[in-house]
């Protein structure tokens, strides 16, 4: 076998590569050398700055999580409503978050963590005012104690922002005015959720006074959410086809799209886990805290599920999926305030009574007449205010203070009753549960009693004979299904007698 000689290009290549290699090396080693040696002070900063990037990509990979149950919302809330007002579920949920990015940068999340005035609400921050400052270089102001900078703080927060109003949509879905949306959507964000997340995150009254708990948000985010939804729900009365002809309470529709309200409920489980264990707000020291945080989380859902599925088919003899879905979302809020305060069986047995209570809830609002179309006030304002009192029953005083929402070491060793046989923290509970009830009740009376008196809460009754897609956007979700005439939205939205879609039945 005869080898071929390499051609002499292929030489002059090599040989190149190689003298430049040397060359590299020589000229690399030598400047290798030639830096200073490190000092304490530039370890120290370098660690301190490695610590900051590590914190800051937890709490945007978390956020991303939480801006992504959006989505799940929107699935939900479509699947379970009627057809006729999925187009308008799902821009009122899209929308929400838009208009929430702007109102929290303007107004809320200074609210919720300026320097606070007497322990009720922040005064500074607002435009996020000296976040950022632009001189020979540019400088990220640190957030308090956090390793992280105030604008990356102020992303996490907004996607917590944003929840707290998209849960009110649902149980006000099919009839409400969309301007009536946009305007109780800013309302809230600016004044009516940041307040209460002062009180307990923000260095606020609730938390620096009392000693309350709630680790990422059964109080602050679900309760307020499911209060202002009841009360929203209340004032505006039921969707059309509700009522007989007699006056009597129909059933409450089936849900349209099982489907899509499954996939709404899974995107949402999946993102509780940057709900909960983001709520660390960092991840250097809190390796084992948010471990727990995520078997908690999944516990407390499992428990939910499992129990609701048994419950409702004990009751009706039907393995029913709608209810079930509930019952994941019931386990997820019950366990939320308290996911990094208790031991996996409490949230086992959290989960587990949410699961049976989220069905009462429910079944109590229908019984009062309150149309609640994906039983918002029963998922998040009933097992809110079970996770909320749950902490003060079964939280271990040794994970009381851990995170950087703790109330102080002025409140060591005061664990669950349950545990430690301490009244103090159920007192701190009930006290912050109360108080959060109140101040949500009140000012969503106050702003949907004034939305009504404007004429912009209910939308105009022509929409309950056509559909409030028809009539207020001129679409529908499913076209093949519901056709509309090429003029028929307008004409529709001004004589009402052209599309003559039911609501109810969809003919």
């Amino acid at each position: 076998m005869m080898f071929k000689l390499p051609s002499k290009r292929l030489i002059r290549r090599m040989s190149s590569l190689a003298i430049a290699t040397l060359i590299l090396a020589m000229f690399g080693t030598h400047a290798t050398f030639a830096q200073d040696a490190p000092t304490v002070e530039s370890l120290a900063s370098d660690i301190s700055s490695m610590k900051a990037s590590i914190d800051t990509s937890w709490l945007l990979l978390t956020g991303f999580l939480v801006f992504f149950m959006q989505t799940g919302f929107a699935m939900l809330e479509a699947g379970l409503i009627r057809q006729t007002g999925v187009v308008n579920a799902l821009l009122e949920n899209f929308i929400d978050a838009g208009l929430t990015g702007l109102c929290w940068w303007a107004v809320g999340f200074g609210v919720a963590f300026g320097t606070t005035s007497n322990g009720f609400f922040g005064t500074d921050l607002f435009f996020l005012s000296g976040a950022i400052t632009f001189g020979e270089t540019v400088e990220y102001a640190k957030y308090g104690i956090l390793n992280v900078s105030t604008i990356t703080f102020f992303f996490f927060q907004f996607a917590f922002a944003a929840t707290a109003s998209t849960i009110t949509t649902g149980a006000m879905a099919e009839r409400t005015d969309f301007v009536g949306d946009l305007i109780y959507s800013a309302i809230i964000a600016v004044l009516i959720y940041p307040v209460v997340v002062h009180w307990a995150w923000g260095g606020g009254w609730l938390a620096t006074q009392w000693g309350f708990h709630d680790f990422a948000g059964s109080t602050v985010v679900h309760t307020v959410g499911g209060v202002i939804a009841l009360i929203g729900a209340i004032i505006l009365g039921p969707r059309a086809g509700r009522k007989g002809p007699n006056g009597e309470w129909l059933p409450l529709p089936p849900a349209h799209n099982l489907g899509l309200a499954t996939l709404g409920t899974m995107i949402l489980w999946f993102g509780w886990y940057g709900f909960n264990p983001g709520s660390t707000l960092g991840a250097i020291g809190y390796d084992g805290l948010m471990g727990l945080t995520v078997l908690n989380t999944t516990l407390g859902a499992s428990a939910g599920v499992c129990v609701t599925l048994l419950f409702v088919y004990f009751r009706t003899g039907k393995w029913d999926l709608a209810s079930t879905l509930n019952g994941a979302l019931a386990g997820l809020v019950a366990v939320t305030a308290g996911c990094g305060f208790f031991a996996p069986w409490a949230s086992v047995v959290v989960g587990a009574i949410a699961g049976v209570l989220v069905i009462l809830a429910a079944n109590l609002i229908e019984s009062l007449r309150i149309d609640d179309p994906v039983g918002a006030f029963a998922v998040h304002g009933a097992c809110g205010i079970l996770g909320t009192i749950a902490v003060g029953l079964f939280a271990q005083p040794q994970l009381l203070f851990n995170g950087p929402f703790a109330a102080g070491a002025a409140y060591a060793g005061q664990g669950g009753l349950f545990i430690t046989g301490d009244w103090n923290l159920l007192i701190a509970q009930l006290i912050g549960s109360g108080a959060t009830i109140a101040w949500s009740a009140v000012t969503a009376t106050l702003m949907f009693a004034g939305l009504a008196m404007v004429n912009r809460l209910r939308v105009n009754p022509i929409a309950d004979q056509i559909g409030i897609d028809v009539y207020e956007h001129g679409a529908s979700a499913w076209p093949d299904v519901f056709p509309l005439n090429q003029d028929g939205a307008g004409e529709a939205t001004e004589k009402g007698n052209k599309n003559t879609m039911s609501p109810v039945t969809g003919d």
